[in-house]
């Protein structure tokens, strides 16, 4: 189990995610669309000014379950662990395990 503090803290960055999207599309598209220096200049300072956590590659996949981040399968969102165990005891359906 991750800790609850970990947990908690990517749930406040999906939350700035969402809130922030729209504007940083915005401003991103309007400093391409600039010609004058000054206004890219300013541009992209007010781009600064929203939260780092805001960025959509600061997320992390995390395990519905345990939380954990590491060994995560984005097509059930579970960490290994958790299917490993989940797939023994026929709670995933379609899921088999293989022998050769």
């Amino acid at each position: 189990m991750a800790k609850k503090n970990m947990i908690q803290r990517e749930i406040k960055r999906k939350k700035l995610i969402n809130k922030y999207h729209k504007k940083r599309e915005i401003i991103k598209n309007s400093i391409k669309l600039s010609q004058d220096f000054e206004a890219n200049i300013e541009l992209q300072q007010k781009l600064q000014k929203i939260p780092r956590n805001s960025l959509k590659c600061r997320n992390r996949n995390r395990c519905w379950m345990t939380g954990r981040s590491r060994g995560f399968y984005r097509n059930f969102g579970l960490s290994r662990h958790v299917f490993r165990e989940m797939s023994h005891s026929c709670l995933l359906p379609g899921i088999k395990k293989s022998s050769w």
